[in-house]
């Protein structure tokens, strides 16, 4: 595949054009994948979310931070940019067990590792943060997001998957989320395990259900991703979020701006 990025090398034309291209990087997105101890064959999830994200010319940073995921390398402490590799043209990945906490600060906040990625990885369109739950809610304090949850065709799978919604209802008001449940795709199981989630989340804390996608085990790397899979990411990736609270400070910035760009 292509790489998707290529520079002009134009000077900017006036202080407008300079703001803008400082600001271009508004438009990373970030997504929150919650693991499931219960649902094997998480990496499978994670690998179709980076095709489809690369189908859609986008190259995605894996941030693979679950109790199961390899350890964050000691040298990340430091700098992140060196323990980021490169898997395939569109797709990064940093092993990151542990590595919210390193980050997380006297009021429970794990945010400004967000912010690090952003510029240890100026490629990434998409940053996949896959953890659990409480590392998840730690990390996106104050950042509008759909999570992504990962179950199986196991009970206990979904259990968690209800689990891990209700605790990012709670802690971040997330109140619509996607699923993705990986199991074989012709199984008759799946759309009940999608309607029995998305009743419980609806009835008993309010949340919505916007979308699921099953992505099968035994599918090859090579496969083309699901178009379920992709619909959902296109969605994701295009979500109109409504913009969080904002400080007298904050608006007095954002004023500034607006007066320098016009």
């Amino acid at each position: 595949m292509n790489d998707f990025y290529t520079h002009s090398g134009l000077a900017p034309l006036d202080q407008a054009d300079g703001l803008r291209r400082l600001f271009a990087g508004a438009g990373r997105r970030f997504l929150p994948l919650a693991s499931n101890p219960h649902a094997p064959f998480g990496g499978v999830a994670i690998e179709r979310l980076s095709a489809a994200c690369a189908l859609a010319g986008r190259h995605t940073l894996i941030v693979d931070a679950a109790e199961s995921s390899p350890a964050a390398s000691e040298a990340a402490a430091l700098e992140l940019a060196p323990c980021i590799e490169m898997l395939a043209p569109q797709v990064s990945y940093l092993a990151a067990r542990g590595l919210p906490m390193r980050y997380v600060n006297t009021r429970g906040s794990s945010a400004r590792l967000l912010d690090e990625l952003a510029v240890a990885a100026p490629q990434a369109d998409v940053v996949l943060v896959h953890a659990d739950a409480a590392d998840l809610a730690r990390l996106f304090t104050r950042r509008a997001a759909r999570p992504l949850l990962l179950a199986s065709d196991h009970p206990e799978s979904v259990k968690h998957a209800y689990a891990s919604l209700k605790l990012l209802v709670q802690r971040c008001h997330w109140m619509s989320c996607d699923l993705l449940i990986v199991a074989p795709p012709q199984s008759t199981r799946l759309p009940q395990i999608a309607r029995s989630l998305a009743s419980c989340a609806d009835n008993f804390i309010g949340a919505a259900l916007a979308g699921w996608a099953a992505i099968d085990p035994a599918g090859r790397a090579s496969d083309a991703p699901d178009a379920a899979l992709c619909r959902m990411v296109g969605a994701q990736l295009h979500l109109d979020d409504d913009p969080l609270p904002m400080t007298a400070g904050s608006l007095r910035t954002q004023a500034g701006l607006q007066a320098a760009c016009h």
